[in-house]
């Protein structure tokens, strides 16, 4: 026994002596690290080392507020980017317009390729990006905090399911809420035929759901935990600073990076706004305002629109896009209850299970379909669905993905993932079974509402076979038009922001050219589409996005070698070293113990036994 308290005294000494030395050096608490301690001496040691040091090390472990770069003031404008990047955008509206169909023909053999060539990936990554958020999401990265330690978050919850869901997909959703189930019921999925209600649901929610949000969660979360959590400039090219390196990222590589995503962004946001515009002109029309409209209305749409955003943009994410997000989501919630109510119900009821039911059945039947699928029939419908809205999602997510970084603030990561995946998602599947239900009820009880066969229109179709359904009309006009602003306001924002080496607040101006350039390039494509404008804006949506997508595959990594330098992640793997090694010595400790019990009780029977 004696030994053995010799021994413990002196790894104590050895680790009061080393524990001092570290403190003494001045062990601030800093957000990365990339020093582990060494197992040089005894848990038992260290936790009295740290005992007798418990005042100096109490000191050292202040959690320090992190320095914004983002919150710079004297922040210039990045030239090097934004004048590339507006001669490509500015080049491509020329071509649009001074050359339509050529513009047309370079569009389509554009998309040809990429389908042909790149779909495979579009349709792999889709889901690989989904299992990556759930294991950040589920792992031990998750309690790592998007600010400070404590930091709580800046905007209410109620607000935050609000602005990130008018950002995300406001005008998609009124778009093809009636009209993407309906399409899939009275035309078909490969492999499931036509008239199955379930896979119809199934399959807009496929769309709709996990994987666009998976998307927005990655690209949200490299930004949010690159600006608020390591105080980097708040730029796409920043988050892939552990993955390049520094001076790789404030280099020519970086630049490539945000021109990339402003390229990308202009054209994601030109289909939203594209799309916005042509059901706000069909609404119109249905509403009896004017009477055969062309593209002319189109333009004075945009124009109009363009100029309450550009307004809205002068009062900053704080104020304009919040209050804005939040009339969206009164307006949507009333337009819903109103078709819920006047629409078959207990159907809509049903279909919500019965969808997530069949949605989860079949979840890799539908992320496993290629262009080969159904004997090669399923080409032409994967390019036209599901590659674009994976194209759509991707060139979307840079100015969201910022977006949501911007206002997730203070949340941690467990919360920012599941948050951005499953609200929305949830939100999304009810919009569905409310209106793509009622559209499909319609159509079995032989009162269709496919009209001409425009998407666009398919809405106020039914809307106006309800009691009300005028007013209701006006109602979802209105609506398109503030989504329209929302989608335009969030990206401008962004994109000043981009093109000012990542300044949180940038030039109002600046935002605002970014957001006429982007409506400029939307009206293009709608004038270079023509007839077929839907399908001119969906194939240039998917040439844009194609070089994006490498950047957040890559993005992944960038994220695991962050989080895997956090502190707090580091702190919960010594924990665990920690409590493994005192483990071991307690056990040791008892065996020894027991060895020493015995042979004091052989000291004790060997005499009487002589």
């Amino acid at each position: 026994m004696a030994n053995m308290a010799d021994f413990k005294s002196t790894q104590k000494e050895e680790a009061t002596d080393a524990r001092a030395e570290d403190v003494n050096a001045g062990g601030s608490h800093s957000v990365h690290s990339d020093v582990q301690p060494e197992p040089t001496v005894s848990a038992t040691s260290q936790l009295a080392a740290m005992l007798d040091n418990h005042g100096a090390i109490d000191s050292s472990l202040e959690d320090k507020p992190v320095e914004l770069a983002s919150e710079r003031a004297d922040a210039s404008i990045d030239w090097s980017v934004v004048i590339p990047a507006a001669l490509l955008i500015i080049a491509v509206v020329a071509w649009g317009l001074g050359a339509p169909t050529s513009f047309s023909d370079f569009s389509t053999g554009a998309f040809n390729w990429v389908i042909n060539s790149v779909g495979w990936a579009f349709i792999l990554f889709g889901t690989i990006f989904v299992a990556f958020v759930l294991f950040i999401a589920f792992s031990k990265f998750g309690d790592i905090r998007l600010g400070g330690i404590n930091e709580e978050p800046e905007f209410r919850t109620i607000s935050w399911v609000a602005m990130m869901f008018a950002a995300g997909m406001g005008i998609g959703l009124m778009f093809y809420g009636a009209s993407e189930p309906l399409s899939f019921y009275t035309d078909g999925i490969p492999g499931q035929g036509t008239h199955n209600v379930g896979a119809s649901m199934a399959t807009a929610m496929f769309h709709w759901t996990l994987h666009p949000w998976a998307v927005y969660a990655i690209v949200g979360l490299a930004i949010a935990y690159s600006t608020f959590r390591i105080g980097r400039p708040q730029l796409i090219s920043q988050a892939f600073t552990p993955l390049i390196g520094k001076k790789a990222a404030n280099g020519a590589v970086g630049k490539i990076i945000d021109i990339l995503s402003i390229f990308a962004t202009v054209f994601g946001t030109a289909c939203s706004l594209g799309l916005g515009a042509l059901q706000i002109r069909s609404g119109l029309e249905a509403s009896g305002f004017v009477q055969n409209p062309g593209m002319g209305l189109i333009a004075g749409i945009v124009a109009v629109l363009t100029l309450a955003f550009v307004l809205s943009a002068l009062s900053g994410v704080g104020k304009g896009i919040q209050y804005l997000s939040n009339a969206n989501m009164v307006l949507a919630a009333l337009l819903a209850i109103f078709v819920f109510v006047f629409g078959p119900t207990i159907t809509q009821l049903n279909l919500i299970p019965g969808a997530i039911g069949t949605y989860l059945s079949q979840f890799f039947a539908m992320a496993g379909r290629t262009a080969e699928s159904a004997d090669g029939a399923a080409a032409e419908w994967i390019s036209g669905w599901t590659i674009f809205y994976w194209a759509w999602w991707i060139s979307w997510s840079p100015f969201v993905g910022m977006f949501l970084a911007r206002i997730s603030r203070g949340r941690s990561i467990r919360e920012f993932c599941l948050g951005v995946m499953l609200i929305p998602s949830g939100l999304s599947t009810v919009w569905f079974a409310i209106f793509g239900g009622t559209a499909i009820t319609l159509e079995q009880d032989g009162k269709s509402i496919v009209g001409s066969g425009n998407p666009e229109e398919q809405l106020f179709n039914l809307l106006h076979t309800m009691p009300g359904g005028a007013i209701a009309g006006v109602i979802a006009v209105i609506l398109l038009g503030t989504f329209f602003i929302t989608s335009a306001d969030s990206a401008s924002t962004v994109m000043g922001s981009m093109s000012q080496q990542g300044q949180s607040t940038a030039a109002p101006w600046l935002s605002a050219v970014w957001g006429v350039l982007a409506a400029l390039v939307g009206l293009t494509l709608l004038v270079a589409g023509g007839d077929d404008a839907l399908n001119a804006v969906q194939n240039v949506t998917i040439v844009a996005a194609t070089p994006f997508l490498l950047i957040v595959i890559l993005l992944m990594f960038a994220i695991y070698r962050d989080l895997s330098n956090d502190v707090i992640y580091l702190d919960h793997r010594e924990q665990q070293r920690f409590q493994r090694q005192l483990a071991i010595e307690r056990r040791l400790h008892r065996e020894h113990e027991a060895r020493q019990a015995r042979r004091e009780q052989r000291r004790h029977v060997l005499p009487h036994k002589k």
